[in-house]
């Protein structure tokens, strides 16, 4: 896949973060808001894609590691099932952080505790993974064409 013109390159330089913003964003209040980890992590994952698009495949196989997205995905599973179990004593999937977070501020707080945790820990766990779905299919419609797999060096054109 090459990339496309200096217009669609220009476009996704300036609003590609924006998808990164939004999708954090959408991480971290899912919580109380709609939307949430799995949305969330979904967002930022489509940043890859879009990456893909507006610059070629080379390119983006010379700058991303795909350690990083096995990275994400098996932190956001470890804190994921740490959480679980810690309220093991009580029951699994206790909210063991909400009574002494609420305590120490005075009163009932909406949305505080493992919820938020875990909502950040599924956001992790689907944007390693899908970012890494994404990469994987776009390595093997490459196999499939028999294009060259070895990433780009050289500097744009």
């Amino acid at each position: 896949m090459n990339p496309l013109s200096v217009v669609v390159r220009t476009v996704c330089d300036l609003f590609a973060w924006f998808m990164i913003v939004f999708g954090v964003n959408v991480l971290l209040h899912g919580y109380v808001t709609p939307g949430g980890g799995f949305q969330g992590g979904a967002i930022i994952a489509t940043f890859i894609a879009f990456l893909l698009v507006a610059y070629g495949g080379r390119r983006v196989a010379s700058r991303v590691n795909d350690r990083l997205f096995d990275l994400f995905e098996e932190v956001g599973l470890l804190v994921f099932f740490i959480l679980a179990f810690l309220g093991l004593p009580v029951t699994f999937f206790f909210n063991f952080l909400a009574k002494p977070l609420a305590e120490s501020a005075g009163g009932f707080i909406p949305g505080v505790g493992t919820v938020a945790l875990m909502s950040v820990a599924v956001g992790l766990e689907v944007t390693g993974a899908l970012s890494l779905i994404i990469l994987t299919m776009h390595r093997g419609i490459r196999m499939f064409r028999g294009e060259d797999l070895e990433p780009e060096t050289g500097h744009d054109r």
